[in-house]
């Protein structure tokens, strides 16, 4: 265990959370998540329809990848806008398209948060709270700069907000282009 409570990286406790969560998200939402290869240096991808988790992850980073992705996928099957923001992942952001994306990236970790508390997953806010502060330090650096860091070296275990779950609205799954495919 972390200091925080969480569970280790590695440990059988994350594997347990991944098992519950892509049974979960394939039983009740009909969306695949698909253990694969992905465009390098990507983690994940999804299109809507389905989730895909790069081979290569570790169980703590694929839980992260695979809850995160299916919030953007309830993001991306509610709003046009939210398809937008996705695929125009290129940097050189303004300020102001910052905070649009901020609201994107935090949303999609609270509908996570949701999805968690659905399937009877509990303990682990804090530690998506981190993980989701450094996936934006990461976001953020990269849409100003273009250069992509280390996430895992922007955990800082307890040092931002811990996010609250959204409930997860009925949404019908549609499968439009994936982000990498530009």
């Amino acid at each position: 265990m972390s200091l925080d409570g969480s569970p280790s990286p590695g440990s059988a406790a994350f594997a347990d959370a991944f098992n519950r969560i892509e049974r979960h998200i394939e039983d009740r939402y009909q969306i695949p998540v698909v253990i694969s290869d992905v465009l390098d240096p990507n983690t994940g991808d999804f299109d809507g329809s389905r989730i895909l988790v790069d081979y290569d992850q570790d169980i703590e980073m694929a839980l992260f990848v695979v809850i995160h992705l299916f919030g953007h996928t309830v993001q991306w099957n509610l709003s046009e806008r939210y398809r937008q923001i996705g695929i125009e992942s290129q940097p050189g952001k303004s300020e102001e398209e910052l905070a649009e994306i901020y609201v994107y990236e935090r949303d999609a970790t609270r509908y996570s948060l949701g999805l968690l508390q659905e399937a009877g997953i509990s303990g682990l806010d804090r530690w998506i709270s981190d993980w989701w502060h450094a996936d934006w330090r990461y976001l953020a650096h990269f849409y100003r700069t273009g250069e992509k860091l280390d996430v895992r070296a922007l955990i800082a275990p307890g040092q931002g907000e811990c996010l609250t779950p959204l409930s997860i609205p009925p949404f019908t799954p549609n499968k439009w282009v994936s982000r990498w495919s530009f």
